[in-house]
Formats: C-alpha cells, structure tokens, sequence
C-alpha cells in the first residue's frame, strides 16, 4: 500500500475542515509588471493578458469562496458537498503562478559554468570564475525575484548530517596498523585521504587529521556556525554580493594559509541559493543552476546532487571547446544527463560547447579539410569551425540518445541540439558580435520555455476554474437535473468497466520491460566480473587507491569527489540491464498518441472517453450545447485526472533506480565487510573481500532479485494509479448524484462571478490569436530591419 498512501494526500479534492482559511493575497501590480523585464515587448504583451486573465480569474474564485464561507457560516454542520466545493476553491486560488523551470548547467571543472551564467545574466564576474581550476565548489542556485535587493542563502549542513559526514571521515584517516614505508607514502598520496584531512582541517584547524571522532566532536569549529544552519547575504548592488559571497563558494587551493572565517565552513556548505532583483536578462521563473560534474561524499550532498539534476526539465551539456570530443568525463556527465530523461523531468538535453574563440588560426589552416572557400581571418574561422562542430556534436549526440530513449522522444525533434558560445567574447566583441556568441540565443530559448509554460499554465488554471464555477452554480440547480443523470447507475458501470480496461492496458505497457530485464540480467551476470575489475583496477596500480577504495565502501559502494570522476560500483555492474531496458523505459513514460508500451497516452484517452460519455448523457437528456450540466462533470474529470501525469513521473525515478538499490542494498554486508580491513596489502584485500561478496550474491539470484523488484514497483504503480482514478471518481460521481442525502443546501448566488468567468473562459481564445498575431508582425519587421555590423577582421 506504500504507493497508495503517497497519492492519498494528494487527492483534488479532499474533504478538509479547515474552511475558513483566508486565501493568500495576491501580487501587486507593479511587482507583477517586473516580471517581464527580461522579455522583448512582443512577448510582454502577450504575458501580461495571461497574467491579467490568471489575476482576474483568481479575484472572480476569491469573490465566489467569500460568498460561500459567508452562506454556511453560522451553520453547525456543512454538507460534505459544500465541503468538497469550498476545499476546491481554496485549492485552485492558492495553486503557485507557476512551478519553476530549471535548467540544470552540467558539467566537469573549468568547462565555464559560472563564466557561463555570468553572461547570461549580465554580470560579468558574479560568480567566480578562473582558467585553472575548478570554481564553484558547490550546487549554486541564481533566480531572479521582485526583491529590492541581491540576496544569497548559503544553507549548511544540518548538526547531524555533519556528524555523519565526520564519523566517515575520521574511519577513512584511521591507521590501525604500521604500515611500511612504501604503503605509508601511497595512503599519503590517497585522493580521498587528501580531501578529508583538507575538510578537517579547514574546519577544525591544523592536526585536526589525527585526532578521533569523539575528540572532533568536542572540539570548537574555526568559523562561526549559526543555529538556523543558514547564512544570508545581502547587497544593493551585484558586485557587492558578489564580493561577500565569493570565499563560500569557491573552491580553495589546499596549501592556502589564512583563510577567512567564510572559507573556514565551507565543507559545510549544502547548497547556495541566489536571487537577483528585477533581472532584464534572467525572467521570474526560471531557474539557472550550476551542477558540479560529480556528486559528494557527504550522502546527503549527494542526494541533493542526484535530485537537484532530476528536477531540471533542461539540461546544458556544458564542455570547453578542447574538450568536446570525447574523453571519459564529458561521455559520463552525457551518460548522467539521459539518465535524468529516464528517471527524472527532464525533456530537454543540448550540448552548450564553451570558450569557442579558442582557436590558433595558423593551426586551424593547416588541419583544415573542408571548404573551398578562403578563410580571410580568425573571425571567419572560428564561424565555419562551429559550424563543423555543430554539424557534427548534433549527429554523435542524437545518436545516443536515440539508442536510449524512444525514437519519437521530444528531444530528438528539439532544432537546436548543439550550441557554440563565447563568454568572452560576448563582453569583448573584438571577433564575433553578440549574436554570434550564441548567448542571446540560450536567453530566448529561457524566455520561449517560460512563455510555453505560463501559456499552458493559464490556460489548464482558467479552463479549471471555469468547470469549477459551473460545478457551484450548478449547486444551486441540482433539483432541475434529470431522473437518469442524478441515478447514472449506467454511468457507474461505464467508469467500472473502463476502469478494469485501463488496468489490463497498464499491465500490457508494462509487460512490454519483461523480455529487456530478463536479457539484462544475462547480460549483466555474464559480464559483472570485467566491469568490477576495470572499477578496482587504477592506471597507477593501488598507489593513492587504498583509502578511496575504503570510502567506496563506507558509502556502500559509492564515492564521489568534488575533484575526482565518481564512483558507484552498484550502477556500474547493472548497466548491463540498464543497457536493455532504455529505450522501453522510455518509451513507456513518454507522452504521444495511445499506442505499444506508452502510458500517460493510455492515461489520457481513458479521460476522454469518460468525458464522451458525459457528453452522451448530456445529449440523451435533452441538454442543450452550452448547458452548464453537461459541462461540469466533464470539467471535473479533467480536474481529477490532470494531476495523474505528475504523480506517475514521481514516481518513475523510484521504479528506475530500484535495480541500483537493490544491488547496493544485497552487497551492503560485503562493502560493511571490506571497510573494516586495515594494514598490510589493505587494498587488494579489500578487493577480494568486494569480488568473493558479489560473485556470492550473484550466485544467490542477486540480478534476478533486482528484477522482481523492478516489477514489483511497476506494480506499485499501478495500483496507486487505479487506486487514485477508482477513490476520485466515485467521490464526484457520490456528489453528483445524491441530491436528497444532504449533501447540499442553498448557497449565495455566484451567477455573477460565473458570468465573468464565462467571459475569461473565451478570452483565452483572444489571447491565444493576439499572440499569433503579434510574432506575424514581429517576424515580418525583423526581416525588413538592416543586418548588424559585424566586428573588423582580425
């Protein structure tokens, strides 16, 4: 019943006894005017009918939960009807504006992240940037708001979240035994040794390493660390903040003496959020967030790490021009980024190719293989090398993604997919001018996503609350329904019997992973022992390898370094399955037309065929066309169905990460087995101990274990979805039906707040043909006005 209970809190329409809740007040009018700053004035217009009909839309909801608290005030007990009508105004009047768009910019060190939204937002050094290190040194968050000023939370570690992180730590630098002179220097050298005597003693102070947990536990950090576990930064101008909010998160050299008190918490730093006031290059909404390339060795970092890239509905690809081509890190941060296709909500990838006025011309010349034309000077040249790139980043890239994800996934029909661009080129111009450094055309990919979403948004929020003041005037005119829609005994059967259609049709997208886990799982048990060696295998031997492979298995067979490529033993061995199941995972969590193995397609034909059902009652029952009555219910089951696609993506990160979880969980005892070991040959003991384990539980069905767990939560799934569709249609059909039991009683008269929705209702059409007409008119001057002049050759 796990799934069940998930959606339960979840239902529309909950029957709540807390009715008299004010709403929350709405947006002022200049407020909601900054808003749009960041857009051109076409796109202005067209935001602000949308905002002005969601504004009035929401007045005309707040007037109509007025009247009806009003009517049942001095009641002693209201109808579960009213009830059910008041919990949904409330509801629908205090749903946000809009969810947040993030777009996640997902990269290894130096690829110019920051330098990136640096210039997306018009601030050339607000987050710190440098040509030879990594940076930033942890998840930033930048957004714009209506705030006056520039705001930065720094949010730390909670008191236990630390202490888990030390109690590893200290496991990891404790020496239970001498070790010989050559061991000692390669536990010295260790990647994970270096970085925790780094964390310690920056926070703790020099010797900080060779002291023990209780003894770190009583010890005084070096910064001061406030209660609230926050520390907020704020400044009237940006340079101002960014100066304060620069020693918090970037990362520092590891011999730096004198650091500051900033500096001195920063392993205790979690993640940072920033906001910019009234931005006109950033608009409210979106979400600009700079992902370090791996995750951390803090599990609750890490956590935040995986789900910060999960909740991005765009991820930017982000590698330096010299590094576009291949390499390990930049195909694992891909590999990483159609994950988040599969188990996150995320719907568009591209690769953002950085720092593309890198180019040595005379080089360029000599290896240059295509084109007849003359290159006449750099400008030229870096203009035909990114157009190679593109040509041929796009080709490799939609390669792989499509042997991931469905062949008619959105993001393979996505017109940009590649994307060159030039930070520094966009604040010097001395070779390319600002639109040929791309950035201006990342800002009106931001603002078109935004525009889609507030468009969509609107339009679902208006048309609800229209069937919703049909449902309260209909209230008052229940007496007037016919004999054969008020019992709707062939109604009830009709949602029964489709009901048990859609579970057969569930079941059957679901059938369609069988054959692809089965495979996986040969495929996976056949070559586990390659892939385990080349993950406990390093170039350099076990020199500078003992103790990471010791925190590998402290976090049960994961380390993730903000220096190092991660390691996750337990993803590594099922990648076989994950090899198979891909594109059929995929395919089954896609949207389109109701066809094979698609889900939320299926989902939404079983709504429309019971909302063709209302409308054959309505006609059978002499409703007229635009008769509220045949209306309402068909309002309604667009209501109760709509949140149906967001539960089922919830829930698919846990149904795709249930093979991982399975095998880590399996092989925890040898992982807790293979930390204890300490001293001579530490490291290939710890090796044996790490394949003995696997080969065991592999023998003991370990694979074939990860399987049934798999379907066991497709399983979950199901029920939770029929579960949701059965509890949710039975309550509107109960309320519908049952006039004399009750349920209702006289309300205030709402024909006027129904009238003026009615009218908003059909100015979503208006708006929708101003827009249109707007971009007409747009496109034509744009073709009319002069080209731009191009900067002097070089």
């Amino acid at each position: 019943m796990e799934e069940t209970e998930d959606f339960v809190g979840q239902g529309p329409h909950p029957v709540d006894d807390d009715l008299f809740k004010e709403p929350m007040k709405k947006r002022r009018r200049s407020d909601r005017d900054q808003r749009f700053r960041a857009f051109p004035s076409v796109e202005q217009s067209a935001l602000k009918e949308y905002e002005k009909l969601e504004s009035r839309t929401r007045r005309v909801l707040s007037n109509t939960y007025q009247k009806l608290i009003h009517s049942v005030f001095l009641d002693d007990s209201i109808p579960n009807g009213v009830k059910y009508l008041i919990n949904r105004l409330l509801a629908l009047i205090e749903k946000p504006s809009l969810d947040p768009i993030y777009i996640g910019l997902f990269g290894s060190t130096g690829a110019g992240k920051s330098s990136l939204i640096n210039a997306i937002i018009q601030q050339a050094m607000f987050l710190p940037v440098s040509g030879e290190s990594i940076c930033t040194s942890c998840i930033v968050q930048v957004s714009s708001g209506c705030c006056e000023q520039y705001e930065a939370k720094i949010h730390l570690l909670s008191d236990q979240e630390w202490k888990e992180e030390l109690k590893n730590l200290t496991k990891l630098l404790h020496r239970t035994e001498e070790l010989d002179r050559e061991e000692a220097d390669a536990w010295d050298r260790d990647d994970a040794v270096e970085e925790a005597i780094w964390k310690l003693q920056m926070l703790y102070g020099n010797g900080a390493e060779r002291k023990n947990y209780e003894e770190l536990l009583r010890a005084k950090p070096k910064g001061k660390i406030p209660t609230s576990r926050i520390i907020t930064l704020k400044a009237e101008e940006a340079e101002e903040l960014s100066v304060k909010l620069d020693p918090y998160i970037r990362m520092h050299r590891r011999d730096l003496d004198g650091e500051s008190a900033e500096t001195q918490i920063w392993p205790l730093i979690k993640h940072v959020e920033v906001t910019l006031p009234k931005s006109e290059m950033i608009p409210e909404g979106v979400v600009l967030v700079d992902i370090p390339g791996t995750g951390d060795f803090n599990s609750k970092r890490d956590e935040m790490w995986k789900k910060t890239i999960d909740k991005c509905s765009v991820i930017w690809l982000i590698s330096d021009i010299e590094r576009v081509s291949g390499g390990r890190a930049h195909e694992d941060l891909l590999n990483e980024s159609i994950k988040a296709c599969q188990r996150g909500f995320c719907r568009d990838v591209a690769l953002v190719v950085t720092k593309t006025d890198k180019l040595h011309l005379l080089e360029y010349l000599r290896e240059r293989k295509v084109g007849n034309q003359a290159i006449q000077s750099q400008r030229e040249a870096i203009l035909e090398r990114n157009e190679m790139i593109k040509l041929q980043r796009n080709r490799i890239l939609k390669e792989k993604l499509k042997r991931k994800l469905p062949a008619d996934s959105k993001v393979l029909e996505a017109s940009d997919l590649v994307y060159t661009v030039s930070a520094q080129e966009y604040w010097q111009q001395a070779l390319l001018t600002e639109e040929e450094t791309e950035i201006p055309k990342l800002r009106g990919y931001i603002r078109k996503r935004l525009l889609d979403k507030k468009r969509r948004m609107v339009t679902k929020y208006v048309t609800e609350a229209f069937g919703l003041l049909l449902l309260t005037d209909s209230f008052n005119c229940m007496e007037n329904l016919p004999n054969e829609f008020l019992h709707m005994s062939g109604l009830r059967r009709f949602v029964e019997e489709k009901i048990q259609l859609l579970e057969k049709v569930i079941d059957q997208c679901f059938a369609h992973i069988k054959q692809p886990l089965q495979e996986g799982v040969r495929n996976a048990k056949a070559s586990y022992r390659r892939i385990l060696g080349t993950c406990l295998v390093r170039s350099r031997g076990n020199q500078g390898f003992h103790q990471t492979l010791k925190a590998v298995c402290l976090k049960n067979g994961i380390y993730a370094s903000r220096t190092l490529a991660r390691i996750d033993l337990n993803e590594a061995i099922t990648q076989p399955i994950y090899d198979q199941i891909d594109p059929v995972f995929g395919g089954i969590f896609r949207a389109g037309k109701p066809t094979g193995s698609a889900l939320l397609p299926h989902v939404e034909a079983f709504k429309h065929s019971l909302q063709e059902k209302m409308m054959e009652i309505g006609i059978r029952s002499g409703w007229k066309y635009d008769s509220y009555k045949k209306s309402f219910l068909i309002q309604e089951i667009s209501a109760i169905l709509g949140g149906l696609e967001d539960y089922i993506l919830r829930k698919k990160r846990r149904i795709y990460e249930s093979l991982t979880t399975s095998v880590q969980s399996d092989l925890k005892p040898c992982y807790e087995e293979a930390a204890q070991i300490a001293g001579k040959k530490a490291c290939e003991r710890m090796k044996d101990v790490i394949r003995r384990g696997v080969d065991r539980q592999v023998a003991e069905g370990m694979f074939e274990r990860a399987q049934e767990r798999m379907q066991h939560q497709f399983q979950q799934l199901k029920n939770g979805i029929t579960e949701k569709v059965k509890g949710s249609i039975a309550t509107m059909l109960t309320l519908a039906s049952s006039q004399g039991d009750g349920l209702y009683k006289e309300l205030a008269d709402v024909k006027s707040e129904y009238k003026e929705m009615e009218k908003l209702h059909r100015g979503l059409r208006e708006v929708a043909e101003n827009a249109v007409l707007r971009r007409g008119m747009q496109d034509f001057l744009l073709k009319m006005s002069p080209s731009k002049v191009v900067p002097p050759k070089s």
